[in-house]
């Protein structure tokens, strides 16, 4: 059985925060049960872009400052570390308050910008993650729970692709990103290079709708917490109410018999699940319905089964922030005009989640439209 331990939280306000984050992890032994003494533990949060904290787009500050105070109270070294998918990681550690957490906390701030190249254990002969990351005596995992345009959810799992540094993502997503499938055993991999020794996750306030970097904020007031980061995915979607066939990530893993993937296999602690108010978060527009067809209509009706990208004209300012992340080069700037080739995008949607005008928007093909309308799915 794997254990995920469950707390409620009314608020950022640090005293009460403190309480709450103890409280969630007195059930799995404390945080001296994951630290000793000497320990360089980086604390991994998500930390997409420069965004408020308010805004629900990355990990809360306060989280982050209590975590890393009580394991330096447990005698650890604290790391406070990540990638960003957009803007310099100095500037979106100020934006999103993480650099005060970390001055306030007596954290020091690890920029990843140099990598080792690791063998792959499964499908991927060799991955490259930061060195900083990979190096560090421990891992703990600070997640935001948000929807996900592209794998319907990001937590705990999806977070750790956080290790791999700067524009070496987009090479992920085009080699793995035309399918769902093959980038959740891309995520499952990574996970299992260098496996967190701890995930908590920040839901007090969570995002739904147009994630993971567009979507609304949600008052959830809880964390989650847990050694195993797919147990504690698995949890999450449901206290989101999302359907478990939604969940690529959870999906593949039960594919793979990794432990956790089954709800029937995780050990619920803390604060009963049936006592939560029950809550089901609007999906992203960009979601895919494809209802089970076979694999050769869904690439003979992509276009037509499937959302994509387009931008608005109101609000596009021509950046080509879009233009140069887009991994399969299917986004051009002529004549004064954003266009996306839809025969080269392979909805990563990372055009949307970059984009600091929220200029790209969504549209469904006429197929994907009907069966939506069908099946009654409501997205944002």
């Amino acid at each position: 059985m794997e254990t995920v331990s469950i707390a409620t939280s009314s608020g950022y306000e640090l005293p009460g925060l403190r309480q709450a984050i103890i409280r969630l992890l007195e059930p799995i032994g404390g945080i001296s049960a994951f630290i000793s003494s000497g320990d360089r533990v980086l604390l991994k949060p998500n930390m997409l872009s420069a965004k408020e904290p308010d805004l629900a787009v990355t990990t809360h500050p306060n989280v982050v400052r209590v975590v890393a105070e009580l394991v330096r109270e447990a005698g650890g070294i604290v790391l406070i570390g990540d990638s960003p998918g957009f803007g310099g990681f100095v500037r979106v550690a100020e934006k999103c308050g993480i650099y005060d957490a970390a001055r306030e906390s007596g954290a020091a701030l690890v920029e990843f910008n140099e990598a080792v190249e690791l063998q792959g254990i499964g499908t991927f002969r060799s991955i490259r993650l930061a060195r900083a990351y990979y190096e560090a005596d421990k891992i703990i995992n600070l997640p935001k729970l948000k929807t996900h345009e592209m794998m319907t959810m990001t937590c705990a799992v999806k977070n750790l692709f956080g290790a791999v540094i700067g524009a070496e993502k987009a090479g992920w997503h085009l080699k793995a990103g035309s399918s769902r499938q093959l980038f959740a055993r891309m995520l499952l991999e990574i996970y299992l290079l260098k496996k967190p020794a701890l995930n908590i996750v920040d839901a007090v306030t969570a995002m739904e709708g147009n994630g993971p970097g567009s979507g609304d904020p949600i008052k959830l007031g809880l964390l989650i917490a847990g050694v195993n980061p797919v147990a504690v995915d698995v949890i999450a979607g449901r206290l989101a109410g999302i359907p478990a066939d939604l969940l690529h990530i959870e999906r593949e893993a039960a594919s793979m018999g990794l432990p956790g993937a089954l709800i029937k296999d995780i050990l619920l602690c803390g604060s009963p699940i049936e006592a939560i108010p029950g809550i089901r978060f609007r999906l992203p527009a960009g979601l895919d319905v494809q209802f089970g067809l076979p694999p050769f209509l869904i690439r003979a009706l992509k276009s037509h089964l499937t959302s994509y990208p387009a931008a608005d004209v109101k609000t596009c300012v021509l950046c080509g922030i879009c233009r140069d992340a887009c991994p399969p080069a299917a986004i051009t700037i002529q004549y004064s005009a954003l266009s996306v080739d839809n025969t080269r995008c392979i909805r990563c949607w990372c055009c949307r989640e970059l984009c600091p005008h929220n200029a790209m928007k969504t549209k469904r093909g006429l197929l994907l439209r009907i069966l939506m309308l069908i099946s009654g799915t409501k997205t944002a």
